[in-house]
């Protein structure tokens, strides 16, 4: 099933629940990225769920295994629908967070390992973090370590969610950032590509934020989204 969610990206609760208040028939899909969580708390997470939308964690956890573990078995008592880590922090960790965020009765939110930003070029992987791999190879092979490690997916550019579902499996999540609008600006991301392609190419979620948080009419932005990503 494939859905449009909105990355939530305000500095404050009233800000947000103002902006979610457009939203009169339809319960969007919601990310609570860092700027928003270390704001306004957990409680951000429960009064946005008590009003019925399903929730995208992006901590983006990275740090040792152990601290990870501990630190997901907290998060596992929000009531979220998916959350995530970066891969980079290698197969150790990424196993002891699942450990940790899976619940006495075996459930879990969806986990994903983010491979690399939709803001880091082919330029920076190579001189600034010193990866002699291409983009692809690097996203790849993240990927499998992701699965192996027990994770549902990654968080890559929609450029790569080809790729990872045709090497690494059809029912291996791709949550794709890094969507604009052909009349849209890029900003500060330069992976990027519409919605419609996004669909063309594979990924199971697109994340929308500025195009739609920014936008004059949100909600008319959020459901041409819906028609060209998930056909509706």
């Amino acid at each position: 099933m494939k859905d449009v969610i909105i990355a939530c990206d305000f500095d404050s609760a009233e800000q947000t629940l103002l902006f979610l208040d457009k939203f009169r028939k339809s319960k969007p899909f919601v990310k609570i990225g860092m700027e928003l969580f270390y704001s306004a708390g957990p409680d951000i997470v429960h009064r946005i769920k008590e009003r019925g939308h399903r929730i995208f964690l992006d901590l983006k956890l990275h740090d040792i295994p152990n601290t990870v573990r501990k630190t997901m078995k907290v998060l596992s008592h929000l009531d979220v629908d998916m959350c995530n880590l970066h891969a980079a922090g290698g197969s150790e960790m990424m196993k002891y967070a699942v450990e940790g965020l899976t619940r006495e009765d075996d459930s879990r939110p969806i986990l994903l390992a983010v491979t690399q930003l939709t803001s880091t070029s082919g330029e920076m992987l190579h001189d600034e973090l010193l990866i002699s791999s291409s983009m692809q190879e690097t996203i790849l092979a993240y990927a499998r370590n992701a699965k192996r490690s027990g994770l549902d997916g990654i968080v890559c550019s929609p450029l790569e969610s080809e790729l990872i579902h045709k090497e690494v499996g059809e029912d291996f999540v791709t949550v794709t950032p890094g969507i604009r609008f052909a009349d849209n600006e890029t900003a500060d991301q330069v992976r990027v590509t519409t919605p419609a392609k996004a669909r063309l190419l594979g990924s199971d979620y697109i994340v929308v934020g500025r195009p739609i948080t920014k936008a004059d009419d949100p909600v008319a932005v959020y459901d041409r989204c819906c028609r060209e990503f998930c056909g509706e």
